[in-house]
């Protein structure tokens, strides 16, 4: 079980190389007010001067020391690789113990006083000289004979000014919530223990009290007359994991530099004179032998959670070192195999077999048919055939077309020239597909690199010519693609086939219906007094009148009255529109503007009025033009929502698909260029390290050995646990 210890630290020091606390490890954290010899209790477990001391906050950052025990019959090196604890012979090191910061890498100390000067230049690198807080921890580890294996973290002291307080408060708080932690809350024999901050403090995370045990220091500065009997015994405050009085050096003592040992000794001369009965149970060595047993058994009950979150983590770390790929062989082979397999994902985007689905939005060919069906299909039909058309505009359409004559039919030229301005508006929405394709199309690209390709994330500058290449392909079909849509709309402006079976059909009905609407207007309107073969005699009888003017002036017109008159001065014609406008004229006074009598009038200073009520025929002359341009247009308007998808996945997406391979090898494998496209990013060779040293310490193999090991001293550890309650004098070293 004493290999256990040595494998949590190893774990800690890869958690810490790699910058982050994935997982909670178990240790002893050590929590006291400022001044009740916290740095005392921790040297006297190492057994040399190794902490600042001073005036004021000392610790400033936290110091994760780990105590680690090698054999003093030979001058060793203890390291530990593969999770096993290893022996190597050294002649570099001078005497039996010596240091080494994780910060410094593989430097040894083996003068303490260059521990002690190294942790204050730690110190004042991050948090500065001016008496700052900071939470990045500072690793030790202490190698000696005289120590048993521990992993304890020193915190700053508690104070009461309220600008430090919080700060100090939040960093204990943050190592105590640890639920897998130890605290060791230190107080001063000469305070009040029910009223210590320490045992508050963990009390507030450890209400039950499961995992404190409590430090008595400064048993020998007690006043006369007063012992803390009742407080060693639990009388006071009672701790379940109990409570341990020790007696630190003097300030006097540490001037004099008197050593830790000298210091031991007559910490355990004071106990037995003033504590007979509790001697064997209280001062520095049953202190480490205590947090020594507790570590170990705190570490063995938190083991299966532990070793259930390590196989999570190796499973995630092996998956990440498989991301980051094998170092590069064959430059050529890779290349090679990273294109085709860019090409190939893209390709399976585009078609939706891609290896990974996205659930959040629609992409690839499932967006591009979206496009085709959904935005462009609903866009055209939103589009309305007769929109920006007035019957004014239908109706100077018209008679632009007739010329100087008056028509007896309705022109064709100006359907013709109506028709092709509606049909002109489909383009740009035409246009607007092509560009919402090609922006898909450009997505793309982004979704192959971040989930479907993460070996381009190892080298950016082949990423980028790849993005490059695409872009560029993507680019130069663009041009071709959209010339072709608009080709598609120009070739249905090049000519009106007014054959088209649909539109024939269309016009047919249109006009039986608009037959018939006469008819039956005749027949309601005509008098019965007036014969309709009479009314409507051919040529060799009266005048033939329009058989679509309203009945009521066809009427007046036979019977000779004032419908001729209404015919001639109506708004119907020009010539009634200019006479009316010369009765207006004359009704109301001259314009200051107006020409003088004799001279030539301009007929463009005639007002025209900007609307008016149409006769019968202009109106049905209107609606003719309407119905066959609503006709045509809806036939023009489902030949482009067919066509132009079939033009965009020609000329861009299938074009794309097919060449993509060949363009990107083309522009890309090339022996000039291997060397810059797979050059690495910076961080990755580092990162690829990290996730190999955290595999090589999560790997299931490790913890089995570890549980191995457990099992088959689990009868001696019985036996140390029953020595230590009755009291026996087992040694001070517990690792043989």
């Amino acid at each position: 079980m004493e290999a256990l210890i040595p494998v949590i630290n190893k774990l800690q020091d890869v958690f810490n190389t790699v910058g982050t606390d994935i997982i909670q490890l178990p240790q002893i954290v050590v929590v006291g007010t400022q001044s009740s010899g916290k740095s005392s209790v921790l040297e006297s477990l190492v057994g040399r001067d190794i902490l600042p001391r001073g005036t004021g906050i000392v610790t400033r950052r936290p110091l994760i020391l780990q105590l680690v025990h090698v054999d003093p019959e030979d001058c060793k090196k203890t390291t530990e690789e593969n999770g096993n604890v290893s022996v190597q012979f050294s002649s570099c090191i001078d005497g039996e113990e010596w240091g080494k910061f994780l910060h410094t890498k593989n430097k040894i100390f083996t003068d303490f006083d260059e521990i002690r000067q190294e942790i204050e230049a730690e110190t004042e690198r991050i948090s500065g000289n001016n008496k700052g807080i900071s939470d990045e921890s500072i690793h030790l580890k202490i190698f000696s004979p005289n120590v048993v294996n521990l992993t304890l973290v020193d915190l700053p002291g508690i104070t009461k000014p309220k600008d430090i307080e919080i700060q100090i408060r939040e960093l204990i708080f943050k190592f105590i919530s640890n639920p897998n932690s130890i605290i060791l809350a230190v107080t001063a024999a000469n305070t009040d223990l029910a009223t210590s901050e320490a045992l508050k403090v963990a009390r507030e995370v450890d209400p039950d009290g499961r995992r404190t045990l409590a430090v008595v220091t400064k048993l020998d500065l007690m006043d006369a007359g007063t012992d803390a009997m009742d407080v060693l015994m639990g009388r006071v405050i009672p701790v379940k994991l109990g409570i341990i009085g020790v007696v630190n050096r003097s300030q006097l003592d540490i001037n004099q530099k008197k050593l830790v040992a000298d210091a031991i000794r007559d910490e355990h001369a004071f106990l037995q004179k003033k504590y007979p009965s509790l001697a064997n149970r209280n001062g520095t060595k049953y202190l480490a032998r205590t947090l020594n047993r507790l570590l170990m058994h705190h570490i063995r009950d938190c083991l299966p959670e532990l070793k259930t979150r390590i196989n999570v983590l190796a499973a995630q770390y092996q998956s990440l070192l498989n991301s980051y790929g094998e170092p590069v062989g064959d430059q050529s082979a890779t290349l090679l195999q990273l294109i085709t397999k860019f090409a190939a994902e893209y390709c399976r985007t585009i078609e939706g077999t891609a290896k990974y689905i996205e659930t959040a939005e629609l992409c690839g060919g499932a967006r591009i048919c979206y496009i085709f069906h959904e935005t462009f299909g609903r866009t055209l039909e939103s589009v309305d055939p007769l929109g920006g058309l007035t019957t004014i505009d239908v109706l100077t359409a018209i008679r632009n077309a007739t010329g100087p004559r008056p028509a007896l039919f309705v022109p064709e030229v100006s359907f013709e020239l109506l028709v092709k301005r509606q049909v002109k508006r489909l383009e740009d929405p035409s246009l607007r597909c092509v560009e919402l394709v090609h922006e898909e199309m450009q997505r793309i690209i982004q979704h192959c690199s971040n989930y479907s390709t993460q070996e381009l994330l190892r080298f950016p500058k082949l990423h980028d010519a790849i993005v490059e290449v695409v872009t560029s392909l993507l680019r130069k079909r663009l041009p071709v693609t959209n010339e072709m849509v608009h080709n598609l709309v120009a070739i249905e402006l090049a000519y009106i086939n007014t054959k088209h079976p649909d539109f024939a059909d269309a016009c047919g009905l249109m006009n039986n219906n608009i037959e018939e609407q006469r008819r039956n207007r005749m027949r309601t309107d005509l008098p019965a007094a007036v014969p309709r073969d009479k009314f409507l005699k051919g040529p060799g009888g009266p005048p033939h009148t329009d058989p679509s003017a309203p009945s009521s002036e066809l009427t007046k017109a036979a019977a000779g009255g004032p419908a001729s008159e209404q015919t001639e001065g109506g708004t119907g014609t020009w010539r009634g529109m200019l006479k009316k406008g010369d009765e207006s004229a004359a009704m109301q006074p001259p314009f200051p503007s107006s020409p003088l009598k004799g001279q030539a009038v301009n007929l463009l200073d005639v007002p025209v009025p900007v609307s008016r009520k149409l006769t019968a025929r202009e109106q049905r002359d209107c609606e003719v033009i309407e119905r066959l341009i609503k006709s045509y247009f809806l036939i023009v308007r489902k030949n482009i929502q067919d066509s132009v998808p079939k033009a965009v996945m020609h000329f861009l997406v299938n074009h794309v698909k097919d060449c993509l391979q060949s363009e990107l090898v083309g522009q890309l494998y090339k022996s000039a260029l291997l060397n810059d496209l797979l050059t690495e990013s910076e961080d990755m060779a580092q990162r690829r390290n990290e996730a190999a040293d955290m595999l090589k310490v999560t790997h299931p193999s490790c913890v089995r050995r570890r549980l191995k090991i457990m099992s088959g001293i689990s009868h001696r550890r019985r036996y140390i646990s029953s020595a230590l309650f009755l009291g026996q004098d087992i040694g001070f070293d517990v690792t043989k």
